[in-house]
């Protein structure tokens, strides 16, 4: 979205930047210029193909979407874009629900998504940003344009901040409210105390003295709800401050007017509630302070994660190492990290080796070791050796900042269970107001005398009792911390909607190689006949097989080096077609093959039989070696099934689910390594087309399916399933068909994924139950539905009090998610 200061109607002598969408020439650039030039009060054009956008520059007033539709009528486009903006005021659901309604009615605006939790409104659509930072403020909120990538540190101060003031603001009330309330209740509560205040100060005296007290709570920390709750009511979108200001206003006019004109009252109703606008106000506020802070622990994985950014970095500038900020280090710079240091930046190791903990973002505990080539990530804590790196990301683009910015818009995200809620906090407070107002009057009319009194009372005790704060809270705040605690444990939500989607799943379709497997062959089996030594043999077959290209040969290559074998020199190569390879090594013949080449060469295999029968079960295939005739080895290169994964399939079992694997390979193969793993069904030999065919297959019969893929070829599969998540490591995270990522390799995030995912919407579950529950029984409950009964009525301070711990409790259930623990794994036989 432009950020132009033109509001929606562009001001003299104002520039405002366009993005376009679909020019090809400069036969394109003419058209659109042409076009927008004849918009009146445009008084001037340039487009630039190469940037794809308009610069107008403007002589008088134009209305922004003028030039939009100016530029759509020649064929071309104006992109749609995500602003997000920062909204201060916003204190329940039906704040949400106003500030939506009136973003939407910007021109422009495709879709608006307002968070109470993260104080956030997310705008998607090609309106102005100034334009939309203006409906908000007409809306009564303060709104400013916030950069995507989060600043951790800056939003704390703030909140912290705003918490300061809350407490001052608390403080100052209790201790002005307290008198208030000690000299009026005290009189009802502490025997003696009515008699000691009518022969010191006399019950006028001691009602001036509640009215100053009183005014001074409500004109300075209480003014916050009549500036914002009379002007919402005024524009017939009353909220929560709507209901305390009215409800607190009713109490102290009444009071006022019982001290100062009693008159004007009838006979029987002179009394005053000067302690129920007082303390009403002051257990606001505390409801308020309690909230604030505990929404500021909601975030904290956020500012954990931020934390990892390090502030310096120790660069080689003109052969010298000099530290720069780390907003100073650009690609390509060759950076240094010591021992015990965090890595500045995402980058390739260049000089050096050593071992990395990469536990804060990948939530494996093991360091991983580190050589030259090796990929290093930003944020992660190197151990005891040191190394330089080249820079290959920094800034917005390391892999922290996009974690920061994918986990902040998912906790911004609206899920599908929040649309209820929308729809009943739209009318929720008006019904609220309504409800009050028949309190009153069916009291005036049928209660007893002093009905009027008991009108008053009750009907602000309905008031103050019904306030949405809960409601608004249930769902963001559990988003917030259940994306949040994800992070922590590697597994990132791109999506607010998956974190629903999951908990519903029944199949869980997994891609094999790459996801269940390494995704690499290693050399697993390698066995000698008698009379030969395993290193020579190995070497011999090294060397045969260096020539080669094959992935089998690369893997018998690699597993030689790796054990420090000098390969001999080989002299000859040939590759026998469908066959196997003959190579001479230092004048000795090699033959390397499958059984049938050593049938042909009347080699007898007999010997390995045993073995051969164990490794095709394993869903292996054997290669035979034979030297100078002789039958030397039984080797067999296969695709390791990655630690974790028995764990991880087992796990999705416990938790009820069917696992299906679909893979490209034989399905000799695939059943073995099902066997073996416990998988319930096998889909082999499918190319990545097919793979979406069997997800479609999966969801017809069984119903929801999550697919775990590796995010590339696995794409169209991704998108196919009801949730993709895409298992990487690395900066291969940035997989864009996915839903959810998981940040390590390890396939054991998928249950915990999903257990978070059950966990999450059971805590939103659980606190739509309370803020709906609360305020459909304590409604009647204040507006005395027990009194011809029981003779109970529900004082305004208690409605208060009430409704403030109402919040917190809905943020104390959200706030548990932070100690949430993957399951734990039982398997058979351990």
């Amino acid at each position: 979205m432009s950020t132009s200061n033109s509001n929606g109607v562009g001001m003299t002598d104002t520039t405002v930047s366009l993005p376009i969408e679909g020019m090809t020439c400069a036969s394109c650039v003419g058209r659109v210029e042409h076009a927008l030039s004849k918009v009146e009060g445009v008084g001037g054009v340039s487009v630039n193909l190469a940037t794809e956008r308009a610069e107008v520059r403007l002589a008088s007033p134009v209305d922004r979407m003028a030039l939009i539709q100016a530029i759509r009528k020649t064929g071309f486009d104006v992109p749609a874009a995500t602003a997000e903006l920062a909204v201060e005021g916003m204190t329940c659901a039906s704040c949400v629900a106003r500030l939506e309604r009136v973003l939407k009615a910007v021109p422009g605006v495709e879709e608006a998504v307002v968070n109470l939790a993260t104080e956030r409104a997310t705008v998607r659509g090609v309106a102005d940003m100034n334009a939309l930072v203006e409906a908000v403020g007409k809306a009564g909120f303060a709104g400013r344009a916030v950069d995507v990538v989060a600043q951790p540190d800056e939003a704390a101060a703030k909140k912290d901040a705003e918490l300061a003031k809350l407490k001052r603001d608390l403080i100052f009330a209790a201790v002005l409210a307290l008198p208030v309330f000690v000299i009026e209740m005290g009189a009802h509560l502490i025997p003696g105390m009515h008699e000691w205040v009518m022969s010191t100060i006399g019950m006028q005296h001691s009602w001036y003295l509640q009215f100053v007290l009183t005014a001074l709570v409500l004109v300075f920390p209480g003014r916050l709800f009549y500036a914002k709750g009379f002007p919402a009511l005024w524009h017939l979108a009353p909220d929560m401050n709507s209901l305390v200001a009215v409800g607190t206003s009713a109490a102290f006019g009444y009071s006022v007017v019982a001290t100062f004109l009693p008159g004007l009252l009838p006979a029987g109703t002179v009394n005053v509630y000067f302690e129920a606008a007082a303390v009403i106000v002051v257990l606001i506020l505390l409801g308020r302070f309690l909230e604030a802070r505990a929404k500021g622990r909601t975030s904290e994985a956020i500012r954990r994660l931020a934390r990892l950014q390090v502030k310096v970095a120790h660069v080689v500038r003109d052969g010298r190492v000099v530290d720069v900020p780390i907003g100073e280090v650009v690609l390509g710079d060759v950076v240094e990290v010591r021992p015990g240091e965090r890595i500045p930046v995402d980058g390739e190791v260049a000089d050096g080796r050593s071992f990395v903990d990469e536990s804060m973002i990948t939530g494996e505990p093991v360091p991983v070791e580190k050589t030259p080539g090796s990929p290093v990530v930003g944020g992660t804590i190197n151990q005891t050796g040191a190394f330089s790196l080249r820079a290959t990301a920094v800034g917005g683009q390391t892999m922290l900042a996009q974690i920061i910015r994918m986990v902040e818009q998912a906790q911004g995200s609206k899920l599908p269970i929040q649309a209820m809620v929308d729809k009943v906090t739209l009318w929720f407070v008006p019904a609220v107001m309504l409800a009050a107002v028949i309190t009153f009057a069916v009291w005036l009319i049928f209660g007893p005398p002093p009905a009027l009194t008991f009108a008053l009372v009750n009907a602000v005790a309905v008031l103050i009792i019904a306030c949405p704060c809960a409601m608004g809270l249930a769902t963001p705040t559990s988003i917030m911390v259940g994306i949040g605690r994800g992070a922590e444990m590697g597994v990132l939500f791109r999506k607010g909607e998956a974190l629903q989607l999951l908990k519903d799943a029944v199949v869980v379709a997994v891609d094999k190689t790459g996801t269940l497997t390494e995704g690499r062959p290693v050399l697993t089996d390698l066995e000698i006949a008698p009379g030969f030594d395993r290193t020579l043999v190995l070497a011999q077959v090294a060397a045969a097989e260096s020539r080669s290209e094959h992935p089998i040969a690369r893997a018998i290559v690699e597993a030689a080096l790796q054990e420090g074998i000098t390969l001999p020199a080989l002299t000859e190569f040939a590759s026998v077609t469908g066959m196997g390879v003959d190579a001479v090594v230092e004048g000795i013949s090699l033959k390397i093959g499958a059984d049938r080449y050593m049938h042909e060469l009347g080699i007898d295999v007999a010997d390995f039989a045993e073995t051969a029968r164990r490794l095709g079960n394993e869903g292996k295939s054997p290669l035979y070696a034979a030297i100078d005739g002789q039958l030397a080895a039984i080797v067999a290169v296969a695709d390791p099934v990655k630690s974790g994964t028995p764990e991880a399939i087992a796990a999705l079992h416990q938790m009820g689910l069917k696992v299906a694997m679909i893979t490209g390979d034989n399905a000799h193969t695939a059943q073995a390594i099902a066997r073996r793993l416990g998988i319930d069904e096998v889909i082999a030999e499918v190319l990545p087309a097919g793979k979406v065919e069997a997800v479609r297959n999966l969801k017809a019969a069984y119903g929801r399916v999550a697919f775990i893929g590796d995010g590339i070829n696995d794409a169209p599969a991704l998108a196919e399933a009801d949730v993709g998540l895409a298992i990487g490591t690395g900066t291969d995270i940035a997989m864009e068909s996915a839903d959810v990522v998981l940040m390590t390799g390890n396939l054991q995030g998928v249950p915990n994924a999903i257990a978070l995912s059950r966990a999450t919407i059971r805590n939103i579950r659980q606190n739509l139950f309370w803020a709906f529950a609360y305020n459909t029984a304590l409604i009647p409950l204040a507006a005395g539905a027990l009194y011809p009964a029981l003779s109970l009525l529900l004082s305004p301070v208690f409605a208060a009090g009430a409704m403030a711990m109402s919040s917190v409790f809905v943020l104390g259930n959200a706030l548990r998610l932070r100690r949430f623990k993957p399951p734990a794994v039982v398997i058979a036989g351990h």
